[in-house]
């Protein structure tokens, strides 16, 4: 329980009643339960959808949820997503990308990856069937926190100072199957096909981004987990639309 409390005081802004105790080594460990929180997020999003949809038409509704789930997580995986995009954009070898990535300035890139990923959330998830759109909040959240915890496992540390780097020394192979067997495990009850395929999907598609990162950077840092969340997060999304056949 403590675990899981540290992994959500990490990936929400919502504040707990009571203090949690936290040892540096805790924030690695505690991935083992980020599919879990991600769930949670999922279970918030369905909640404040039942709640919106009899009163705002869908359009409305799906907005509001994501920005939602952008507050209650304190957009720090999209910062990431846009850290990366300016980082990519600019030229240089490791130690610019690095250091614009740093940089705590958004860049005109970086702005451009957010409206354009924001954009396409909305609009895979406006298309997403109804009857299947609680489902996908359910997946959409866990699926990309589970990509956290598959690209920090395992991987070299681009730099080290930052929160990449705890997490890293700190989560190891027991994490990483405790976080599979949640993401597994979790989505059982539901009946759509996205629950077999969506994690099938962004599988390699984890792994590819986190071997490309290690030969530019020579590690991951917290701007790469965040962006390759954002990424999974739009994967799934799309698959699931893709599932539908819309």
């Amino acid at each position: 329980m403590r675990l899981y409390l540290i992994a959500f005081q990490f990936l929400t802004i919502i504040p707990l009643p009571f203090s949690v105790r936290c040892e540096e080594e805790d924030l690695g460990r505690s991935m083992a339960l980020f599919p879990l929180v991600g769930l949670t997020l999922g279970a918030l999003l369905v909640g404040v959808d039942y709640l919106l949809m009899p009163w705002l038409p869908r359009p409305v509704a799906d907005l509001i949820l994501l920005i939602v789930l952008s507050a209650v997580t304190g957009a720090l995986h999209l910062d990431g997503l846009a850290d990366v995009c300016d980082g990519l954009a600019a030229r240089g070898g490791r130690e610019r990308f690095l250091a614009v990535m740093k940089d705590s300035r958004t860049g005109a890139v970086g702005v451009v990856a957010l409206v354009l990923g924001l954009m396409l959330k909305y609009q895979a998830l406006l298309y997403i069937p109804l009857e299947q759109k609680r489902e996908a909040l359910l997946l959409f959240p866990m699926i990309a926190r589970f990509s956290q915890v598959q690209v920090t496992v395992g991987a070299r540390k681009a730099r080290q100072d930052g929160l990449g780097c705890a997490f890293i020394g700190g989560a190891g192979l027991s994490q990483f199957a405790v976080a599979l067997a949640v993401t597994v495990a979790a989505p059982c009850p539901l009946s759509g096909p996205g629950r077999v395929y969506c994690p099938i999907l962004a599988g390699p598609i984890t792994w590819f981004l986190k071997s490309w990162f290690q030969k530019v950077l020579g590690g991951v840092t917290g701007d790469v987990i965040g962006c390759v969340s954002e990424l999974n997060e739009l994967v799934c999304l799309l698959a699931l639309l893709a599932l539908a056949g819309r």
